[in-house]
């Protein structure tokens, strides 16, 4: 199959530009047994949806959990549905039902919300920090810096800033032409994968450019973010007067997610050309899928105010139920 090739006769030639009708998925190679894996992501995919439905569903019913906080818990909650959405189904259509051919306004497509969704999670995550930092060491002027209309602003931001930074690669793919291979080795339309396959016959420096500029503006600048964050969070509980335990608590389940999800996606991208596909295809395959599972479970439902809320929707429908 890595023979596959462009075939002039079917593409779209518009100018100089080469396109081809369809792309195919390599997916893992040489790995016997892999639909288990395939699997095992739809049950993840299952879970994280269920989790993530049900943290939306007591945000919105709970009137308690309507402050600033939650905006940005429900947005993270709304991006990891999407993320895994826009994910996991194609993986399994793909591997599962042997369907790995992909046309090229799909193949963009599918690019395109993958990573819009991924690099919303790390906002997502950067805006927590920012949350968490302004409470704990700027208790005082919390309800001045972090209202509902500044975190619907960041948020709001957070979204046009990821569309914005996106739109510009996907565009520099629309001017490339494929003339050679057609086999993404990936198990999605992945970025670097894609637009190296038009490198004998375009000028992808453009492309190059991006595929170095968005891992940095969209992932080491957020963690170094966050990690100076928590620094002077730390700083702040041994320092001030506060209700440690509880801070401690929140704070401990926010870097946990934050590991799970910068670590492995960066230790990929900076070790991008050493790592055999195969490892690449899980890292980034896990890191897409294992944070939004884990998001309800460590980061919400952790939080006492949450588990709280969870509780007293669980009792009226169970009252409900019972009345019925």
């Amino acid at each position: 199959m890595t023979a596959l090739t462009s075939n002039l006769s079917l593409t779209q030639n518009t100018t100089t530009i080469i396109r081809p009708p369809y792309f195919y998925i390599s997916g893992f190679t040489g790995i016997p047994h892999m639909k288990y894996y395939y699997v095992f992501l739809s049950l993840v995919y299952i879970i994280s949806l269920m989790g993530n439905t049900f943290i939306m569903i007591v945000i919105y019913v709970d009137q308690s959990l309507h402050s600033p906080k939650y905006i940005a818990v429900l947005n993270l909650a709304f991006t990891d549905i999407c993320e895994t959405t826009a994910l996991v189904p194609k993986v399994l259509d793909m591997f599962l039902f042997d369907r790995q051919f992909i046309s090229y306004d799909q193949c963009l497509a599918n690019l395109f919300f993958v990573f819009i969704f991924l690099f919303m999670q790390s906002f997502n995550l950067t805006i927590l920090s920012y949350d968490r930092l302004v409470a704990i060491c700027l208790p005082l002027r919390y309800h001045m810096l972090v209202s509902h209309r500044s975190m619907f602003q960041l948020t709001g931001a957070a979204w046009a800033f990821a569309v914005l930074i996106l739109l510009i690669p996907v565009g520099f793919i629309t001017r490339l032409s494929f003339c050679g291979s057609v086999v993404i080795k990936s198990y999605f339309c992945d970025h670097y994968p894609l637009y190296s396959l038009a490198a004998p016959c375009s000028d992808v420096l453009p492309n190059d450019v991006m595929s170095y500029l968005d891992p940095v503006v969209v992932l080491f600048i957020p963690m170094v973010f966050i990690i100076a964050s928590y620094v002077c969070i730390i700083h702040a509980l041994f320092t001030i007067t506060l209700p440690k335990d509880r801070a401690m608590k929140t704070c401990t389940s926010h870097l946990i997610l934050v590991a799970i999800f910068y670590l492995p996606i960066n230790i990929t991208y900076i070790c991008f050309s050493f790592i055999p596909t195969n490892i690449r295809i899980i890292n980034l395959s896990l890191t897409s899928v294992l944070p939004p599972m884990l998001n309800p479970i460590i980061y919400v439902l952790k939080t006492e105010e949450f588990k709280e809320s969870s509780k007293r929707l669980l009792k009226r429908v169970a009252q409900r139920t019972n009345t019925s």
